[in-house]
């Protein structure tokens, strides 16, 4: 799907229920572009400020399901009403954008937006949010459980140690014992070792053990 400008009524087919007037308001409000993207490997969402002729824009990956693309898009509202406030005086993730998105989650968590499980994950985070949903692990996680499910993938936490799996490019690892939070895995190629995500998404390879 090519980076494309989205008639903001439009925006009703990727937001959750009860949402989009809210959303709407803001959009409106700031003048946005909002722009619905492929889906990018390194971010979910961007936000660029407002500079001469040019108004706020916002993109936003276009696989995500509702829930996640609702709160991609409110984690861009939020740097650019803390752009508004400060400029470029403060962090892009600092202090005042965790408390601004902060108060603008804490807003739709109050609206039964978002079923119970991911309403806890959202819970815990209101006071200290991650500068990426990919950012807090256990909100990932269930944010996930929404995703529409796509054969042939798996999480590298479901594998069993020794099970054989590629990455997008081809390169094909063994996984090895956890090291904290991470998964230790072995290329075959070259022996060199690398710590994985738990929920980072691989093909695994015909269940080959070798």
């Amino acid at each position: 799907m090519p980076k494309q400008e989205v008639p903001l009524r439009q925006l009703q087919d990727y937001l959750p229920e009860k949402s989009f007037e809210e959303v709407y308001a803001y959009l409106q409000q700031y003048k946005v572009h909002l722009t619905i993207t492929r889906k990018r490997q390194t971010i979910l969402g961007d936000y660029r400020n407002a500079y001469k002729e040019k108004t706020h824009r916002i993109s936003v990956n276009g696989n995500l399901n509702p829930f996640s693309f609702l709160i991609t898009l409110l984690h861009e509202l939020a740097h650019l009403l803390t752009y508004e406030q400060y400029g470029h005086r403060v962090q892009a993730h600092g202090a005042e954008w965790k408390k601004i998105f902060g108060n603008i989650l804490s807003s739709f968590v109050s609206k039964d937006i978002f079923p119970p499980d991911i309403e806890n994950a959202l819970q815990k985070s209101l006071n200290n949010p991650a500068a990426s949903s990919c950012g807090d692990e256990h909100l990932l996680r269930t944010l996930r459980k929404y995703d529409e499910k796509k054969e042939g993938f798996t999480t590298v936490e479901e594998l069993s140690v020794g099970a054989v799996f590629s990455i997008k490019g081809g390169r094909v690892f063994r996984k090895e014992e956890k090291i904290r939070k991470r998964h230790k895995c072995t290329e075959i190629s070259t022996g060199k070792t690398y710590l994985f995500s738990g929920l980072y998404e691989v093909t695994l390879t015909e269940n080959i053990r070798l």
